[in-house]
């Protein structure tokens, strides 16, 4: 069992996130007889910004976006089509309109893209991933998650909320990109999500577990807060692995998130979080000069966002820490979902790994847009493929499932 999660960074993250999933299809192993690949067993695939183009475009059309993203969206010059588009005529009139934003032609194109696909098309896709998309709440600065357990917070219906909408808000950079405005219909709800889980002695004590339950407590007042205004997932959580980390907290225990899985049937679980992410572009502290507007705007953005990931990747050391030691405790029991052999095995695949100095200085200078060079495009893929196979977590991984081809499942 296997979960993906795709940073933002525009298509740079898209198309090296692109070259991680091509390289876990290439993975293949035998499990009880029959050939299966490492990207089969996605049961949980998670983006904010721009890898949320690819997570929702994979989510919605499966192994077909191995060879289909590249030509759809990679390709294509997205950035001026959106550009042309917000400069026709009736797009300035419509602009013009205190409820109509530039997030809505975006949505638009993306539309376009997922072909009309919403959250209850993939759900009721045979074998697609649980698809979590990731924006930020402008007016509380948490984190908002395009899940189900969201959606009934706000008594609002995720199925019939389309892919555009939800990759729109993740990746609606702030002041170049209008809010994306979810309404909040918690007051006026016939069937109200649960309150959440009263606090113990021990979550008292954990400032997670609080914030958690505070953020959650909060959409439940749709009186004073009856409109949610989403910008970029990525100021708040920019690797997309928040989410799970935080689901993890609230259930108490890796167990929770298996009640459905049969006693002792998972073996392996895997994480793969890919980072795109390439940092400042300049520093601004090296230099007297009061910073330009750009600087100003992209030291906010993309500075906080970086802060974020060190943040989030220090959360996940620490909680894979505690996943293993569970696990362990847990595995092969009477009612463990974890078989007497499950392991877990995180795999943080970055572009700053890419093996090659040459090749790496050259693909952090990739921007941070929607369209990218088409030699970039092409280079990107190749080192997301390339610096998942140099991945020491990944080259364990693959030893271990060579030993699964030799003992079969229980």
């Amino acid at each position: 069992m296997m979960a993906v999660t795709l940073s933002g960074g525009g298509a740079r993250a898209a198309a090296f996130g692109l070259g991680v999933l091509q390289a876990l299809k290439a993975t293949t192993f035998r499990l009880d007889g029959q050939a299966t690949s490492l990207l089969d067993h996605t049961a949980m695939i998670s983006g904010v910004s721009g890898g949320s183009i690819l997570a929702a475009h994979y989510a919605a059309f499966g192994d077909a976006t191995l060879t289909r993203f590249e030509p759809d969206f990679l390709l294509v010059p997205f950035e001026s089509r959106l550009i042309r588009e917000a400069l026709w005529p009736e797009r300035l009139y419509k602009l013009t309109s205190p409820w109509y934003g530039r997030s809505q032609i975006l949505a638009q194109r993306f539309d376009e893209l997922f072909e009309g696909r919403t959250f209850g098309d993939v759900r009721r896709r045979p074998g697609a991933p649980d698809l979590m998309i990731t924006a930020t709440d402008l007016t509380s600065g948490a984190a908002f998650d395009f899940t189900p357990e969201q959606f009934q917070r706000i008594c609002s219906d995720l199925d019939a909320t389309p892919l555009s909408f939800a990759v729109a808000a993740s990746s609606a950079v702030p002041l170049l990109l209008s809010p994306v405005t979810v309404h909040n219909h918690a007051d006026a709800c016939p069937h109200p999500a649960p309150a959440p889980p009263a606090t113990t002695a021990a979550d008292a004590q954990d400032y997670r577990s609080r914030m958690l339950q505070r953020t959650a407590e909060a959409y439940r007042n749709a009186r004073e807060k009856p409109f949610i205004h989403l910008v970029d997932g990525g100021v708040t959580d920019n690797l997309g692995v928040r989410l799970m980390l935080d689901r993890m907290v609230a259930l108490g225990s890796m167990s929770a998130n298996f009640v459905d899985a049969k006693p002792g049937t998972i073996r392996r679980l895997v994480l793969v979080t890919v980072n795109s992410e390439r940092g400042l572009t300049e520093r601004v502290d090296n230099s007297d000069r009061v910073p330009t507007t750009t600087q100003v705007l992209e030291t906010l953005i993309f500075g906080a966002g970086s802060r974020e990931t060190e943040v989030t990747l220090a959360l996940l050391k620490d909680d894979t820490r505690r996943w293993r030691t569970e696990i362990e405790r847990t595995r092969g029991q009477p009612g463990s979902p974890f078989a007497a052999d499950a392991e877990i095995h995180v795999i943080s695949v970055s572009l700053h790994d890419v093996p090659d100095d040459k090749i790496r200085h050259s693909l952090l200078r990739v921007p941070t847009a929607f369209t990218i060079e088409a030699h970039d495009v092409v280079a990107l893929q190749r080192a997301g493929a390339e610096a998942l196979r140099a991945s020491a977590g990944f080259q364990t991984l693959q030893r271990s499932l060579n030993a699964l081809e030799a003992t079969p499942s229980p």
